[in-house]
């Protein structure tokens, strides 16, 4: 299976948190938190929603920043929501944590052996964690019946893109961040196994949603408050976005888009986004 359970923690009625250690990300100890659906039982399996979070966050930002466990507690969806590293956590890095074989292979196959999980999937993220969603699903075709990112970035092979992503790698992570992903041209093979964009054609039959502000500027879910450097992750991501959605009409791929003005890259939006495209998850989720 290629990952150990450490310890098990009941945090509540459906919550419960593992510590685990697997072989794909070594040296390292990870927090995975599991909502069980409401009357869970071993005797049947269950639709598994995968949900990643963002950079500089652990596995403990869906509960504590939006009301997930409240809102599915009646679809029947075994949730799972892993740590994905401070900075780079969704792809299989070229020397490096294998962070994608772990998502994807290691956690399914814990879930399916701990709290029988089935084979009906769908994943989803925020900011960085948007973009290990729609890697996950793109790099592995059949495997998740719906995708959807939040202010994540769609490509990373852009000047713009690549810079930031290897800058923030670097100063997040504390590492070199061409470890992850190596030089950008010297090294492009590994850089497009990694780009959604370049593997868009294997979103080919799953649901894809996207999402993302176009200004940066404080919306109407955020406080009054002055122009922040921060700010600035919306407008990059969203440049992303456009070139995305045009390789998915030009492969016969639908997909919907929520793509508003104003809003801060930031959970309050989040929160929206995931109650606008839970009907579309959840119905992907149920189809036989």
């Amino acid at each position: 299976m290629g990952i150990e359970v450490l310890d098990e923690e009941r945090a509540g009625d459906r919550l419960r948190v593992l510590t685990v250690r697997t072989a794909a990300v070594p040296a390292a100890e990870l927090a995975i938190r599991v909502l069980l659906p409401h009357r869970w039982t071993a005797a049947r399996t269950w639709p598994l929603l995968t949900l990643h979070h963002g950079g500089l966050d652990d596995s403990s930002s869906w509960i504590r920043r939006t009301d997930v466990e409240r809102l599915s507690r009646d679809d029947g969806v075994l949730i799972v929501m892993p740590d994905g590293g401070r900075a780079g956590g969704y792809a299989d890095w070229r020397r490096g944590p294998q962070w994608q074989t772990f998502h994807v292979h290691h956690l399914h196959a814990l879930m399916r052996a701990r709290y029988a999980a089935g084979r009906v999937r769908a994943v989803a993220g925020v900011s960085g964690g948007g973009y290990g969603a729609l890697l996950s699903a793109a790099a592995n075709p059949g495997t998740f019946r719906f995708a959807a990112a939040f202010s994540g970035p769609c490509t990373i092979r852009t000047a713009l893109s690549a810079t930031t992503l290897l800058a923030a790698t670097g100063a997040a992570g504390r590492v070199n961040p061409f470890a992850m992903w190596g030089v950008p041209l010297v090294h492009d093979r590994h850089w497009r196994a990694a780009d959604p964009l370049v593997l868009a054609a294997g979103l080919r039959g799953t649901g894809v949603h996207l999402s993302s502000g176009l200004t940066g500027r404080p919306g109407p879910l955020d406080p009054a408050a002055p122009w922040s450097a921060a700010n600035l992750a919306e407008p990059l991501v969203r440049a992303t976005i456009r070139p995305f959605l045009r390789r998915l009409r030009a492969l016969g791929i639908p997909a919907t888009a929520h793509l508003y003005r104003d809003g801060t890259h930031d959970w309050p939006y989040w929160q929206r986004e995931l109650h606008r495209v839970w009907p579309k998850l959840t119905a992907s989720l149920r189809t036989p």
